[in-house]
Formats: C-alpha cells, structure tokens, sequence
C-alpha cells in the first residue's frame, strides 16, 4: 500500500496496512482510497444511448446480470469512454459494500471516511494512459493486474496469480483474447509495465511485439471520475464534517472567550494598579486637602465678617427690596453664622407668599437658600410667617 502526503512537496511512503495509514489521518479530512482489482467488478458496456440520465438504470441492469448481489447491496459508478450517434462505450465499475466495509474497517472504526472510492487501477490509467489504449501491468498485493485503459478509462481488468513468466506467457494471449470478444482492441500502441516486474519485460514484450515502458508510483495520482462512495458512508462523512465544523466553531468560541477573559482580568489588574497609585496619591495629599478644607471652613466662619454680602444692614436693604407692597411688613430679623431669619405681617397669605418668592428670587440673596412654612393666620385675617434662609 502507498501513501502520499502533500506539505510542501509531496511525499510518498509505502504502508503494509490500512492501520498505519489512519494513524497518519484526522477524521474529515479529505482524502480518496483506491480500490484493489479484486473486490471490483469493472465492465466495458456499450449502451445503445448517449443520454447521461438513462445510464445510470441500464448500467444497474447490466451490473445485477454479472454480479450475485441485489442493487441495494452494491455501489455502482460509470465513466464515458466514447460515443457516436450509434450509442456510447462505458466504463462501468460497481463494489459490493459489504466487502469494501471489511476491507475499510481500520479507517472507519477511526471515523476516518474517505471523500472518494475509485479503482487504483482507474487512478493509474488515468496518470499515464489518459489518451488512447494502453495495458497497464503492475503488482496488487499478491497477485500482478492487468488492466486495459481506453482513453483514460478502465475497460477490462484481470487478476493474475504469480510474477512467473511462463506463467505470464500462458494467461496474456488469453487475456487479449477475453478483451476482444468484448470490442476492445488489443493491438496496444503503448503497454505500461511497473517498474518493481522489469524481469518481464521481455516476456511482455515478446508477447505483444510493442515496447514495454516501465511506470513508477504517481505523485499524486490523476484524478478520476469514479466515485464508489456508499450513500450510507456520504450521510456519515456530512455529519462528520459538521460535527468537526461545530467544533472547529466551538474551539474558536472557546479561544474568543478566553481572550477576552484575558483582556477582562488584564483590566482589572490595570484598574487595580490604577487604584493603588490613586489611594497613594491621596494618602500623600491628604495633608494639603486636610489644610485646604481647614481653611475654606475658616474663610466660611469668618465670611458675615468680612464679606459685605453677609452684612446685616445689607441683608436688609435687600429683604425690604423684596416686600411686595406696604402690606407687608418686617417685624423680626435675626443673622447667625448658620442662617438667617425674617418674621414678619402681611395683610394675606398670598402676599406673604409672594414675599417668600420674591426673597427666593432676589439676585443679591442667592448665597442663602430660602424656605418659608405655612404662614399663620391672625384673628384679624392677617398672615404671620417666617422665612428662613441658609448658606448654600
């Protein structure tokens, strides 16, 4: 078995089984596992159509009568060799999955599916014959294959039991003449021989009287249109995939969340070296705001004293500029370094109230807040209150 990786360049190493090539492989990834001869039936079938959409039933039809298996038991894929307005020569190919299951068993109990099933053979005629005929002789496990390619596609294969060249010598004439029976020219203008059997070169070439050019291994293989991928391993692989989508979501949801834990816990440790040079600096200027709330608390005890405004003669001029009229009069005034208060007469409530507002309103009073509660009424209707007002 041959694995071929690609990073740079590729690389090409041989494997003796299928466990050692999923050790080398992740689940969802894409990569294409070629089929060995022997557990495929491929066929050269010539359709009386060259309507795509009808292949797919007569190559069915044509597969049931070769193979002892029910469609529902067998995948099944087809390439175009040839048509004319008669009809179209097919490459048919079909693989019973129950085989191809026990043949894939170490990458599948991996969950490792692949995104192709083709034909090694297929593959190899594809790289080196992809025009015109050619016979493709190389080793497959044991045995040593031989396949006919026609225009790149896979026509006619057989298995043959050993590397011997008597041996060799008695089963190509009867190979030639198994695949003209079925229409296939054997005249072959160009036979491809693995370079691991040159002892048969001569034998080869003794036989079909054309030279034999030796192939190596195909880094990478050509693509080929055959694709015997069961419709059950398609369902796993899309669920694999989306499931490997998921979690490729989740690990970027997981890395996003993380940084920005980082970011949240690198802010808070910047908040709190911030709050830390913050209560220093406070610390180390607390006796500077200590003096300076000192002094705004003596400037504020020393303020009726030496600021006019605070002045009781002041004060009045500026309460007696309130009085909305002759009505109202001034009977009490009394100033301390708290606040300031005015009792006082008027002939009404609303005019001691329009007295209140005005005191409230008065521009050379602002530095005081005034309040004033429900005035008293007298027996004679008059309205007694009190206004009070306190440094802002």
């Amino acid at each position: 078995m041959r694995f071929a990786q690609h990073s740079s360049a590729w690389e090409v190493r041989g494997l003796a089984t299928l466990d050692e090539a999923g050790a080398l492989l992740q689940p969802g990834e894409d990569f294409v596992l070629g089929l060995p001869v022997a557990i495929v039936l491929a066929q050269r079938l010539r359709l009386p159509t060259i309507d795509r959409d009808e292949f797919v039933e007569m190559v069915r039809i044509q597969i049931e009568k070769a193979m002892p298996y029910s469609t529902e038991e067998m995948t099944t894929d087809s390439e175009i060799i040839s048509q004319t307005e008669e009809g179209s020569v097919i490459s048919a190919v079909a693989v019973h999955n129950e085989k191809l299951s026990e043949l894939a068993a170490p990458l599948l109990s991996l969950g490792l599916i692949p995104s192709q099933v083709t034909v090694y053979a297929a593959q190899r005629a594809a790289t080196h014959a992809p025009v015109g005929a050619a016979l493709l002789i190389y080793p497959e496990s044991e045995a040593i294959v031989c396949a006919i390619a026609e225009e790149g596609k896979l026509s006619f294969t057989r298995t043959l039991d050993a590397a011997d060249p008597l041996q060799l010598q008695r089963d190509l004439p009867q190979l030639a003449l198994s695949a003209e029976l079925q229409g296939i020219n054997t005249s072959f203008p160009k036979i491809l021989l693995d370079e691991s059997l040159y002892g048969l070169r001569d034998t080869v070439q003794g036989i079909f009287a054309s030279t034999a050019e030796l192939i190596a291994v195909e880094v990478p293989p050509a693509d080929t249109g055959l694709n015997l991928l069961p419709e059950s391993w398609r369902q796993r692989r899309a669920q694999l995939v989306r499931r490997g989508e998921w979690r490729q979501r989740v690990l970027w949801a997981s890395g996003a969340y993380a940084a920005l834990l980082v970011l949240f816990l690198a802010y808070l440790l910047i908040l709190r070296l911030e709050i830390g040079q913050l209560g220093r600096r406070i610390e180390r200027d607390a006796p500077r705001t200590e003096f300076v709330k000192m002094t705004d608390a003596k400037w504020r005890a020393l303020a009726p004293a030496i600021d006019p405004r605070y002045y009781p003669i002041e004060l009045l001029v500026h309460l007696s500029g309130s009085l909305p009229s002759a009505d109202v009069r001034i009977t009490k005034f009394d100033q301390s370094a708290r606040q300031v208060s005015v009792e006082g007469e008027a002939n009404s409530a609303a005019l001691a109230y329009q007295f209140a507002d005005k005191v409230k309103k008065n521009p050379d009073l602002q530095m005081f807040q005034f309040e004033m509660a429900a005035p008293r009424i007298l027996p004679n209707d008059h309205a007694q209150f009190r206004v009070e007002g306190k440094p802002r």
